[in-house]
């Protein structure tokens, strides 16, 4: 039988051998088992247009802005006049115009219904807005609306598009959870 050499500086290196390989292949394992696949990449939203319809009266409110946040301001601009006590048909469109052809990220909005969600708000009380489309649990999306105004007024229209909130909600943005993906402010007038 053999004799085994029990030097404690052999056996120390050894184990310390030992310790380090264990670390270097626990530290290679994935981590990927924790991993989302329906991840959120966040898309540049770079323009927002809100198309109201009556009839053969079209109000269009766009927002812009090429470079993103920082660099230059935004710009603001509506086409057409809305009226008082009027019915409209509305569609929102997002766009990724630092793309060519511009990006449409509406009909990605629209397949990943279930984890978005517009909220339209107006400080003219006399303004309701209700969203038309839904995604496929039956709660609301946004992208086609119902825009009705009352008596003539002024004050502001706020757009918010939020990614991954509650739903079924109260249909407050401010319960609504989820993160911002595009929040946007126009001046609105009704004549």
């Amino acid at each position: 039988m053999k004799d085994f050499n029990l030097n404690p500086i052999k056996n120390l290196k050894l184990i310390a051998l030992f310790f380090a390989a264990s670390i270097a292949f626990t530290s290679c394992s994935s981590d990927d088992d924790d991993h989302d696949d329906h991840e959120h990449e966040e898309e540049l939203i770079t323009t927002v247009t809100y198309t109201l319809t009556s009839g053969t009266d079209v109000v269009t409110f766009t927002f812009q802005d090429l470079d993103g946040e920082g660099g230059n301001e935004p710009t603001y601009n509506q086409t057409g006049t809305l009226l008082a006590n009027t019915t409209y048909a509305g569609e929102i469109e997002l766009l990724n115009e630092t793309e060519s052809p511009a990006e449409d990220i509406t009909h990605e909005v629209e397949e990943e219904g279930d984890d978005h969600e517009f909220f339209y708000t107006s400080t003219i009380s006399d303004i309701s807005i209700t969203k038309d489309d839904t995604d496929e649990d039956g709660n609301p999306i946004g992208i086609e609306t119902t825009f009705t105004t009352g008596a003539a007024g002024t004050g502001s229209l706020i757009v918010v598009l939020k990614h991954e909130p509650t739903k079924p909600n109260d249909g407050s943005v401010a319960n609504a959870g989820g993160s911002t993906d595009v929040e946007v402010t126009f001046p609105l007038t009704v004549q």
